[in-house]
């Protein structure tokens, strides 16, 4: 990966997004650590975490070559702004914000609105979205992803809510274009006490099952 830059290419390959929310400062730098120990190459950092843009622009100059840190849960052109400010390399929202997108165009940053149905999906893809982030896709299943590809098929999405080592490739088989490790592997309770290896296992276990499903339908 180069530098900071967003590499599409390089997600593309290994298409895992670690959700970073609710971390304290106490804990911030064991659990960037065991996400890139275990090789994950993109993170966000959620803006409903405390302190979320010190820990963007202290990450984004410490890790930039190790991983590429973006911001999350951005709901405004303010919040685009100052996180593109502290070094977010891309830009995650819950929903589409036409503004949103307007400013990422503009600066030529990566934007996963989110979206559900078929008609926000494709709004949020026209917007200029690099992928449009489903969730939370465990409300629908891997089901939904086949169905919304079916008139659909050159918009990439990307599977957020619920995912796990064990129902990735279905995901993937469906249609899902990219994943996401959130709560579930990266938990407020495990960073609270500071469960650095449990999340670095998990997050390991998580890539693992996106590299094997690849890798067969590669043979």
């Amino acid at each position: 990966m180069s530098s900071s830059d967003f590499d599409l290419s390089v997600f593309e390959d290994e298409p895992v997004l670690a959700i970073i929310r609710g971390v304290t400062r106490e804990s911030f730098e064991g659990v960037i650590e065991a996400v890139i120990g275990a090789g994950l190459k993109f993170a966000e950092i959620t803006l409903n975490t405390p302190n979320a843009l010190d820990l963007l622009e202290e990450s984004s100059r410490r890790y930039s070559t190790s991983v590429c840190l973006g911001a999350g849960t951005v709901l405004s052109v303010k919040d685009a702004e100052q996180s593109a400010g502290a070094g977010a390399r891309f830009i995650v929202s819950p929903t589409l914000d036409e503004d949103v997108a307007a400013f990422c165009r503009e600066r030529i940053l990566v934007y996963f609105p989110g979206a559900l149905t078929p008609t926000e999906i494709e709004k949020a893809w026209n917007s200029g979205a690099c992928m449009v982030k489903v969730f939370p896709a465990s409300q629908v299943g891997p089901q939904y992803f086949k169905l919304i590809r079916g008139p659909f098929p050159d918009i990439r999405l990307m599977a957020v809510g619920g995912v796990n080592p064990g129902n990735i490739s279905d995901y993937l088989k469906a249609g899902a274009s990219a994943v996401a490790l959130g709560g579930a592997g990266i938990s407020p309770e495990r960073m609270k006490n500071r469960e650095f290896s449990l999340i670095q296992k998990e997050a390991e276990e998580f890539l693992f099952a996106v590299k094997f499903f690849f890798s067969k339908i590669k043979i």
